[in-house]
């Protein structure tokens, strides 16, 4: 029996149930090439041209491991604190679908490369919450259906289906935790801390570009409720590929009221996939859910063991680099921020991103400016995460530069910043293309304020009469004749020079 409730109250939810969460999120490593073949691995591209006979599974073809991602996938493990396997194997994970050309994956099944570790991520309110790691394992990813003709995008309604496999065969880390207890109302808050410290982390070990609106990131979040004073799990449900951290918390929180609905009206939580809608955040059904004995798991023949030696796992632990919650411990007390100023930098997604800044030579209170309030509303404007607009700490510390040598205003500077973001170059080239230097030559400005007080003769004789502060208006009028572009502090000395002041 199924019930057709929809949802129920998320307060009546955590006072009747207890959830319980499980996380899988897929990594794409940035390698020059694929998993198992010299395939170039690059986003994008012309459809089915990033492809070779061993990734599109042609009979004869035998793999090659990436040996880059093998080293990736330890020091993941290591940054994670997961032991490390001695040895471990690669096996077919047996599926048919049309993404997967060889009707199998190549993955990593009871023997991982890395296992029982854990993170530890930061909650809103600074709470600290542990999440234990189950393992991080390799695989390759699949191939991209797309499907035409439908009012989804989804299969069902589609009139074709196009395939593209320059995707497949691209390494992949899988990390999945153990199962998230105990914590409540704050379920769905947890999801986002964890894939965000996850996402933070990867991003700060540079094994992958971590961009989930690209798909190199994403998470299936599995999610199961229990009646409260009762221990056995309840039936689960994965909501696979939610591709934003917003969008993760989301996921959880309805599926989380979806599911009570269910199980208060008598019905029954079926297991399997579901699909999030980003429109309106609820999830709808997508196939039901397998078993590892229905992928028919056995070891892959073709390729030999991992055994990593211990010398060369100490060698790349050496290589872990400052993870991003030690260097908000470190950047707090050299900025002298409260725990409030650097929560709110952790919280709007910042901290990293302004540290980052600063280490390519700007200061950190203009740093600062630029993400958590120009910037921030940027992203949320594109409904994106902060990270993932597209200008980087190094564009972000030239435009600051360029503010601080005078060659441009802070206005201008918003106009180069904007043309970044749009795609235009890096900020030198914004400035040249739009013309947005600022004006300092003072022959220039100076026909600019002689025309300025010819218009207005009576702030003229204001500003000879001492009232000084009258120059703004023929400060304001030189600005809009150069639009914006001429430096106002040297504008006004030209203004008082002009007429006597």
């Amino acid at each position: 029996m199924t019930a057709t409730a929809e949802v129920m109250d998320y307060a009546e939810v955590v006072e009747r149930y207890d959830p319980v969460l499980g996380l899988e999120v897929h990594v794409e490593l940035n390698t020059n090439t694929k998993m198992f073949c010299g395939c170039p691995n690059r986003f994008g591209g012309d459809p089915n041209t990033h492809v070779c006979p061993t990734c599109l599974g042609m009979p004869g073809s035998l793999p090659v491991v990436n040996g880059k991602a093998v080293e990736s996938a330890i020091r993941i493990g290591l940054a994670l604190n997961c032991e490390i396997a001695e040895w471990c194997r690669f096996a077919r994970k047996n599926y048919f679908y049309p993404d997967m050309p060889k009707n199998f994956q190549t993955s990593q099944y009871d023997e991982p490369i890395a296992f029982n570790g854990h993170l530890d991520v930061m909650l809103d309110d600074g709470e600290v919450v542990r999440v234990e790691i189950e393992r991080a394992h390799m695989e390759e990813d699949t191939g991209k259906s797309l499907h035409v003709g439908g009012a989804t995008g989804r299969i069902h309604g589609a009139e074709h289906s196009l395939l593209d496999y320059n995707r497949a065969g691209v390494p992949l880390i899988e990390i999945v935790t153990k199962p998230i207890v105990g914590m409540g109302e704050r379920a769905p808050e947890v999801a986002r801390a964890y894939v965000t410290a996850l996402r933070d982390l990867l991003r700060a070990m540079d094994v992958s570009d971590v961009r989930m609106d690209q798909g190199s990131l994403r998470c299936d979040a599995n999610v199961s409720l229990m009646p409260k004073g009762t221990s056995e799990f309840g039936t689960r449900t994965e909501t696979k590929n939610v591709n934003s951290l917003r969008s993760v918390e989301r996921a959880v929180r309805y599926e989380m009221t979806r599911q009570a609905a269910v199980l208060a009206s008598g019905g029954t939580v079926t297991q399997e996939t579901r699909h999030f809608q980003e429109s309106d955040g609820s999830t709808s059904p997508g196939r039901t859910k397998e078993t590892a004995e229905d992928y028919r798991y056995f070891p892959e023949p073709d390729l030999v063991p991992i055994a990593p030696s211990r010398e060369w796992v100490e060698e790349l632990r050496a290589t872990i680099p400052e993870m991003p919650w030690e260097r908000r411990k470190r950047i707090q007390a050299e900025w002298n921020l409260t725990d409030e100023e650097l929560r709110d930098l952790v919280n709007t997604g910042a901290a990293d991103l302004v540290s980052a800044t600063v280490d390519a030579g700007a200061d950190p209170g203009e740093a600062r400016s630029w993400w958590v309030q120009y910037l921030t509303q940027q992203a949320n404007t594109r409904e994106v995460e902060l990270a993932d607009l597209p200008i980087t700490p190094v564009q972000v510390a030239r435009v600051i530069e360029l503010v601080k040598a005078g060659e441009l205003t802070n206005k201008l500077a918003r106009e180069v910043v904007q043309g970044v973001l749009a795609g235009e170059g890096e900020p030198d080239d914004v400035v040249e293309k739009r013309g947005l230097k600022v004006v300092s030559d003072d022959s220039a400005l100076l026909a600019a304020v002689d025309e300025a007080l010819a218009a207005q003769p009576d702030i003229a004789d204001k500003i000879r009469g001492g009232k000084v502060q009258a120059a703004g208006a023929i400060v304001g009028a030189v600005m809009k004749a150069t639009k914006g572009q001429a430096d106002a502090k040297r504008v006004r000395e030209l203004i008082l020079e002009r007429v006597g002041a």
